[in-house]
């Protein structure tokens, strides 16, 4: 009889801060490395960096634009890329708050809230079993400094996609943050 297969490897990706503009999305071993930056000169501007373990630099991935009264736009590839609009990239979910984006290889992922946390899916799996979920920070005594960092949890199979993900994340939970906000201010 063979032994039972274990378990993929998770991919613990923490955040070092509750922020969405700036903030750093790590693994512990620095294998997968982002800094997420807005700079105060452009605050309109959100830029992610991802680090080139071999060179040692950090390099242009990704970058936002949220102009004021427009939709966002997004714009991979560095300075070479293509700025597409926020809806060409993440296709809203009207009746549920969540999008869909095309990975790196042309596999469409789905960003759905379970149980108020996210979760990201393949769009054409049945089962709908996450390959990454989000774990909100947590506080000493729900006010002082964090007890936990946020974090999310990718299985490896999200990997190829993984700059991609962290764009549509930034995007997905700006929206769920607002919304929030929204609801306070009308209760």
């Amino acid at each position: 009889m063979a032994p039972p297969r274990k378990p993929e490897p998770l991919h613990r990706m923490e955040f070092w801060t509750n922020s969405l503009r700036n903030t750093t999305i790590a693994v512990d071993n620095d294998a997968f490395y982002y800094e997420v930056v807005t700079r105060y000169w452009h605050p309109r501007l959100t830029k992610i960096f991802k680090l080139d373990k071999e060179t040692r630099e950090m390099n242009l991935i990704a970058e936002l634009e949220r102009p004021e009264g427009k939709e966002a736009c997004v714009r991979f590839g560095g300075e070479h890329g293509r700025w597409i609009g926020e809806e060409e990239f993440l296709r809203w979910d009207k009746e549920k708050r969540g999008g869909t984006f095309v990975g790196g290889e042309g596999v469409e992922y789905r960003w759905k809230s379970h149980h108020r946390r996210l979760q990201l899916v393949r769009a054409d799996d049945q089962e709908k079993s996450p390959l990454a979920k989000f774990h909100t920070y947590r506080r000493h005594f729900f006010l002082f400094r964090m007890s936990k960092h946020a974090f999310l949890e990718v299985k490896s199979e999200a990997i190829e996609a993984m700059d991609r993900l962290i764009m549509s994340y930034l995007l997905v939970e700006r929206k769920r943050r607002e919304t929030a906000m929204l609801r306070v201010e009308r209760s």
